[in-house]
């Protein structure tokens, strides 16, 4: 095309202004769509609007190419308003093979756009995603009510290499630049923090800076100069609470607030984990900080980071270990002795879809009741679940500063939508951070016939808390270990009377934590017709589910909760104000069962297994079908 006529197309096309958009970048596994997505997300930050993400990849680490079960996506909901979920339904689907199409053709809205990589749309690949001989892009009906643009992404960006020297692999490679140039000037985005990213990703690799950032520009310019895209899109920034943010993903945010919490506490952090999708992410993250000291650890087995961690703790380190669902089963006698020990610890569960292997990749809240009760004999810890990218940070800290305070393992939730997620979040002060105190023993709690004795097992009044002391510290020796021990002695005891005792006195000082729990937040209408109790990743979608049935002529309120075990004292006071009780969660109804046998209430539950994040229209039709059922 020429000048003039580029000229000419530029001039007609329009610009339109949107409140908010959700984009799907999908293809082979190997086509880089969790880069471009990462890169569109990145730009779309710089743009100032609001954002949640929802990276969805194959378990296998490399699935046969062009297969349904091969493909890789990242979906984007952006908007200049408050964006809480990944979005119900797609506005553009980019896909870069017909097993894309496939597989993501039912997310698209009714009149959405469907960008498709045509040279990929082949025979071989038609059969390998289930099309057979038919090819959808001939099939009027199939695509019937979309906007359907046919991008010859392929030739394009061999066309744009040919003289750059790179091998075919190479250059095939580069496609998803192309995308994602394309993508950027159709919502406005600017170019320059990508070509910025491949600049850095690159450094020692200049002839692949050249290229990517070639062709990256040229899909940039496709869209400015082509005939079939006539219409750009705008959406302005989008009103934010006043600071300095930056997009972040769940799990960055995790070790973000594990190293918050060592440096307020100046307890050197020593993380263990065997690597185990999708957790294995924080020991990369957290191996990145060892200028504050933060000491990391790749143990042999599940068995043996639990096993790190505890003798961590019990050198007087902040002893963190992370795992999924398979491991959590694996460390639980490790967190059972940790429980008998009483020592200060947080096991970080990033929950998938089960059970055994399952579904690695996929995300589910299917370990509450594992992290409940999934170990021998009474042993209650306190359970913290995180519900957003950026409340990973807070979550985290929090987790250490209860597991200090009251010398007790603790169990931090978080699944693979909230880890691998992205949003805008507002950094926070370190003067901001609730005071993180740790009183480590450092003399005699006790004359024992007339002798300065420390008994290890002497209580804080407030508390319930045993004293840490650190092994070395004249005059506190002591024995820790896993059979029961005596009150405020920490001798051995087989006495029936003691057991009963120490078990009622360890499940009383899991209950104390109750007493530093902020009131409950009731999102919506605080008394009305219906309350939604969720948990963890959820409340993105409870809420913008809420925002509707409210604007339905609904009276409808949420809680999430943050702490599980022990429950706010507050939120039996704050059911009571509601008629109906709905609870949503990723798994068969767990939380409800907590929940009835708590208050005795009749919660309704809503439950999803598919490896997917609720929609929010999914809670509004529950909600409503519920209300109707029972008025």
């Amino acid at each position: 095309m020429g000048s003039d006529s580029s000229n000419t197309v530029k001039e007609v096309k329009s610009v339109q202004s949107l409140r908010e958009a959700t984009v799907l970048f999908a293809g082979d596994s190997g086509d880089g769509m969790q880069l471009t997505g990462s890169q569109f997300t990145l730009a779309t930050a710089f743009a100032h609007n609001d954002l949640s993400t929802l990276p969805d990849f194959p378990a296998e680490i490399r699935a046969p190419a062009g297969t349904t079960y091969g493909v890789s996506g990242y979906q984007l909901h952006f908007g200049s308003v408050s964006v809480r979920t990944p979005g119900d339904e797609v506005d553009l689907l980019v896909a870069m093979n017909p097993a894309a199409l496939k597989v993501n053709l039912s997310r698209v809205r009714s009149g959405g756009a469907i960008v498709i990589n045509e040279n990929a749309f082949k025979p071989h690949n038609l059969k390998l995603a289930g099309y057979g001989d038919v090819n959808p892009l001939d099939n009027e009906e199939l695509l019937r009510g979309y906007q359907v643009f046919k991008v010859e992404l392929s030739r394009m960006t061999e066309e744009a290499l040919k003289d750059h020297n790179l091998d075919k692999k190479v250059i095939d490679r580069s496609k998803n630049m192309f995308a994602l140039g394309l993508a950027l000037w159709l919502y406005s985005r600017p170019i320059e923090p990508a070509l910025d990213w491949l600049a850095q990703k690159f450094s020692s690799r200049p002839e692949l800076i050249k290229a990517n950032q070639h062709v990256l520009k040229k899909g940039f310019h496709y869209g400015e100069t082509t005939e079939d895209f006539i219409v750009q899109y705008q959406i302005p920034p989008a009103e934010l609470e006043p600071g300095v943010y930056r997009a972040i993903r769940g799990v960055e945010s995790l070790a973000l607030g594990l190293v918050a919490a060592s440096t307020k506490s100046k307890l050197p952090l020593f993380y263990s984990s065997y690597p185990i999708t999708p957790a294995s992410d924080l020991l990369h993250n957290l191996s990145r900080h060892k200028n504050f000291g933060v000491k990391t650890f790749q143990a042999e087995d599940e068995i043996a980071a639990i096993g790190a961690t505890i003798g961590a703790s019990f050198g007087g380190c902040l002893g963190v270990c992370a795992t999924s669902g398979p491991g959590l089963t694996l460390k639980a006698e490790g967190i059972g002795l940790a429980v008998m020990m009483e020592l200060p610890m947080v096991i970080v569960n990033v929950q998938r879809g089960g059970p055994s292997t399952g579904l690695p990749t996929k995300t589910e809240q299917s370990d509450l009741l594992q992290a409940m009760y999934g170990r021998n004999g009474e042993a209650p810890l306190p359970i913290i679940a995180a519900s957003t990218p950026g409340d990973c940070f807070h979550a985290a800290y929090e987790a250490c500063r209860v597991a200090v305070r009251h010398m007790t393992p603790v169990i931090l939730l978080a699944d693979g939508y909230v880890a691998n997620g992205s949003e805008p979040w507002r950094i926070p002060s370190s003067k901001d951070l609730k005071d993180f105190h740790v009183p480590f023993a450092n003399k005699p709690n006790r004359k024992v016939e007339g002798k300065d004795t420390f008994l290890p097992y002497l209580r804080n009044e407030d508390t319930l808390a045993r004293p840490w002391a650190k092994p070395g510290t004249p005059g506190l020796e002591h024995r820790l270990g896993g059979l029961e021990k005596e009150h405020e002695t920490g001798s051995v005891s087989y006495d029936p009377e003691n057991h009963q005792f120490m078990t009622t006195l360890r499940a009383n000082k899991v209950k104390k934590v109750a007493q530093i729990l902020p009131p409950l937040d009731v999102y919506g209408d605080t008394e009305g017709d219906l309350v939604i109790i969720g948990w963890g990743s959820t409340q993105g979608a409870i809420r913008t589910a809420v925002d509707r049935l409210r604007d339905g002529g609904l009276k409808a309120g949420a809680v999430q909760l943050r702490n599980i075990n022990p429950l706010p004292s507050d939120l039996g006071s704050v059911l009571s104000r509601f008629d109906h009780y709905l609870v949503p969660e990723l798994n068969m109804g767990q939380l409800v069962r907590i929940l009835r046998d708590r208050f005795l209430l009749p919660f309704v539950k809503l439950s999803k297994v598919q490896g997917q994040p609720f929609k929010a229209s999914e809670i509004v039709d529950a909600a409503i079908l519920h209300c109707k059922q029972s008025s």
